[in-house]
């Protein structure tokens, strides 16, 4: 449940941030970042290590300077709460998690209707990045909430199976109660799962207290939550890379910039992106051997397993698509042009979701 931010809540907190609703143009401005992941993750430890200081870069001579107030790990939002604390002027950006925001920014979870696609973060990021401003859907879904995406897709490397018990085949599977991020726990339709939605702030001690047996998770977030300490068996089940959000900011705001620091602030989620998938790539090896040198055991299913779990989901991007069509977004749109460009960028689907 997202919590409900009162009139003088928001007030303390724009008086603070020093933003304005009216579209201004300043020399030097405060600006508020927030996330509601700790910067323990790694996205958010590249919004102070990368993002901020390539914005910084980018103005210099220019006239303009920022002054950041950055409020991460929930300290202004809780996770799935960035959107509207950027909507509502809290902060004048944030890092969005639309995973988080299913209702709100629905065509930007497209990645988590379609698993077992694509296996590489750099390419799902690279193109979803793209995909906000040239499908009309998703660029709408922003607008529709004040917001102007500004890039900096966030990918997630290979999604794994961390439990407290082996997995040798679906069947042990069956009455486990597992943790998934939103509309992830689909994936686990047709295993025999119980499905539980959660997120990585959480699921170390659900894990631990046995509300949950195991999680779906990614290898880079699992060693910082330290989860094979009370789930150290990681089977790779082959999931996919998935598209969890990126930086956007308030529209109101943004619009009202001077367009050279507007440039920058797009430039600099960019680079952002780069670097961050740089760092990811380079750590999920390195995060699996030392969770295997630290207790966990790894396993990797083979084609059989993977088809054999594909085929028993049902076809939940359809059904997506087609809730979406009702409401007046074109799901079937967004879904089509999301497995084309995949397609086209080399990927080899499990199952085509789109063409069933």
């Amino acid at each position: 449940m997202k919590h409900v931010v009162t009139k003088g809540l928001m007030a303390a907190a724009i008086a603070v941030s020093g933003f304005v609703a009216a579209p201004v143009r300043a020399d030097d401005m405060t600006v508020t970042i927030v996330a509601g992941h700790p910067p323990v993750f790694r996205w958010v430890k590249h919004a102070s290590q990368t993002f901020i200081p390539a914005v910084n870069a980018a103005l210099e001579g220019t006239g303009h300077s920022i002054t950041w107030s950055e409020q991460y790990g929930g300290s202004l939002a809780k996770v799935g709460e960035e959107l509207e604390a950027v909507e509502e002027g809290l902060a004048e950006i944030g890092l969005v998690s639309s995973l988080f925001d299913p209702a709100k920014l629905a065509p930007q979870n497209v990645t988590y209707f379609t698993p077992f696609v694509i296996s590489d973060s750099t390419v799902v990021s690279e193109w979803m990045d793209k995909l906000q401003s040239s499908n009309a859907d998703m660029k709408a879904a922003w607008e529709a909430n004040g917001l102007e995406y500004l890039g900096g897709a966030i990918g997630i490397d290979d999604y794994l199976l961390m439990t407290n018990f082996p997995v040798n085949s679906i069947a042990d599977l069956e009455g486990r109660k597992i943790g998934a991020p939103g509309p992830a726990v689909n994936w686990l339709k047709g295993t025999g799962a119980v499905g539980v939605s959660g997120n990585l702030t959480t699921y170390y001690n659900e894990i631990k207290t046995g509300v949950y047996d195991g999680v779906i998770v990614f290898a880079s977030a699992a060693l910082p939550g330290k989860l094979h300490e009370v789930a150290p068996y990681i089977t790779k089940v082959g999931f996919g890379a998935q598209y969890a959000g990126g930086f956007a900011a308030n529209k109101d705001w943004f619009d009202g910039l001077d367009p050279a620091v507007q440039q920058a602030l797009r430039d600099a989620a960019a680079a952002d992106r780069v670097a961050y998938h740089a760092d990811l790539d380079a750590s999920v090896a390195k995060f699996l051997g030392i969770m295997t040198s630290q207790g966990a055991t790894v396993t990797e299913v083979d084609d059989a397993f993977r088809q054999q779990w594909a085929s028993g989901m049902d076809n939940v991007a359809r059904v997506w698509a087609d809730k979406l069509d009702a409401s007046g977004v074109n799901g079937s749109a967004v879904l089509k042009d999301y497995m084309d460009t995949m397609r086209a960028a080399g990927a080899t689907p499990v199952r085509n979701w789109d063409q069933e």
